[in-house]
């Protein structure tokens, strides 16, 4: 296949999928090449397994033995996270000359975002809510990515933790399908190397695809491979100091058991609370049978493995102290401090009272894990406010470049800052178009 690009996104997560959609309406030829499979979503646990949990690809443990989830897929990860949406750190961005509140807005205007309707918050989550409420903690529903008229109590699917057949939920892979009918060209299957420099210029990049090596030249070149991804591909393209001094947002979850609610197929993050002073967030995290059983093994609780239908869990989610390094391949170098380990036992104690008011029995936490790493390419150090690494026309658009850890999920700010970048790339005229390169596939 031959033919002529303006941009090459690498990534097809969040930020990716929004400058490419962006890019694409307006005109441009964009091509994304993305490290994962595009596989029609079942919503089965074994797919979820091969897209987001295989060791040393989508599945890292630091050396403090702290597994790190990725979802190396169409999507990205936004295949297989709740779907909820929270605030946008506005204050931190425009420190560092970043103002997304118009993309944000405009973002709220065409995504399904809002808190959910009563009939379809699950029987925990309003139990928790409840308890939490009478302990007085300001315990509120949270802002969800769904169409919400599209779901069925009935659905099958568990969770939406497996990936979502029915679209209920919104991810970053609906962008892409939007970008590929407006003429984006996406290849599957695609680990790339490094991006081509020339005199300080990027030129495009090379990638292996089933063991074969491609360039792809195209004028924009727009690395979006996430907060692991995208630092070890710029590593290999000039910029060494990608992967270091990062967060990424140590949590665990704490379970009781109740006789009374047995709901099954509640969305998970339905409602909780922002303990920002304290550096933690806590939410409701109903999980499927399959990995109930996996946590409550991996906590040496194997007499609660079959107990899913009497869990009831609160997820604490704490805002870490940046530090720590990527190895060259990708591998996650970063133990938690004192005084992130504190958090969490503050955020720890907290769910266990809200659990036993609540009339849970039996509480226990679970390990520790983490997610969405970030800050590992930072504005303001490896990017400028419009996202562009030292060299001209590479740009970077995820979780890596978000210079300060604020410890929520930063779907939205992702987002808003692919829109952002897509307009600033627009604005720089028809160059783009005039110098259009070559791709062999």
């Amino acid at each position: 296949m031959e033919a002529k690009y303006d941009v090459v996104v690498v990534g097809s997560g969040p930020g990716g999928a929004t400058v490419a959609r962006e890019l694409s309406l307006k005109g441009q030829k964009v091509l994304i090449l993305e490290i994962g499979g595009n596989p029609k979503l079942k919503g089965t646990f074994w797919q979820y397994l091969l897209y987001q949990c295989i060791p040393g690809k989508s599945l890292l443990f630091s050396n403090g033995l702290i597994g790190v989830v990725r979802g190396l897929i169409t999507g990205g990860s936004s295949i297989f996270y709740y779907g909820t949406c929270f605030d946008v750190p506005y204050d931190m961005l425009r420190s560092y000359g970043v103002d997304i509140e118009e993309e944000v807005n405009e973002l709220r205007r065409e995504l399904p975002i809002g808190p959910l309707k009563d009939e379809i918050m699950g029987a925990k989550a309003k139990l928790i809510m409840k308890s939490a409420q009478e302990l007085n903690y300001d315990w509120k529903k949270l802002d969800k990515f769904m169409y919400q008229d599209k779901w069925n109590p009935n659905q099958k699917f568990a969770n939406f933790y497996y990936g979502d057949p029915e679209g209920v939920k919104w991810s970053a892979k609906m962008y892409v399908e939007e970008a590929v009918q407006a003429g984006a060209t996406l290849v599957n299957g695609a680990y790339v190397q490094r991006v081509m420099i020339d005199n300080g210029q990027a030129t495009g990049v090379e990638f292996k695809k089933r063991g074969r090596k491609h360039k792809a030249f195209a004028p924009k070149v727009i690395v979006a491979a996430g907060g692991i991804g995208s630092p070890v591909i710029l590593r290999k393209s000039g910029i060494k100091e990608a992967g270091y001094d990062y967060f990424f947002d140590p949590l665990i979850s704490v379970v009781g058991y109740v006789k009374d609610v047995k709901d099954e197929n509640e969305i998970p993050m339905s409602a909780g609370m922002h303990m920002k002073e304290e550096g933690y967030v806590m939410t409701d995290m109903a999980l499927p049978k399959m990995l109930n059983t996996v946590f409550a093994a991996s906590a040496l609780k194997f007499g609660k493995m079959l107990s899913h239908k009497k869990a009831v869990r609160i997820m604490v989610k704490a805002k870490d102290t940046l530090g720590g390094r990527l190895t060259n391949g990708g591998g996650v170098r970063k133990t938690l401090i004192r005084e992130d380990k504190d958090k969490l036992m503050k955020g720890y104690r907290r769910a266990k009272e809200i659990l036993k008011n609540a009339g849970a029995k039996g509480i226990y936490k679970t390990q520790y894990l983490a997610a969405h790493p970030g800050g590992t390419v930072k504005i303001g150090e490896l990017v400028d406010a419009d996202l562009k690494t030292k060299f001209n026309n590479l740009y970077v658009c995820d979780c890596s470049v978000i210079p300060e850890a604020w410890g929520l999920p930063p779907t939205l700010t992702i987002l808003g800052l692919g829109k952002r970048l897509a307009k600033h790339l627009l604005s720089q005229g028809q160059q783009t178009g005039n110098r259009s390169e070559r791709i062999a596939v």
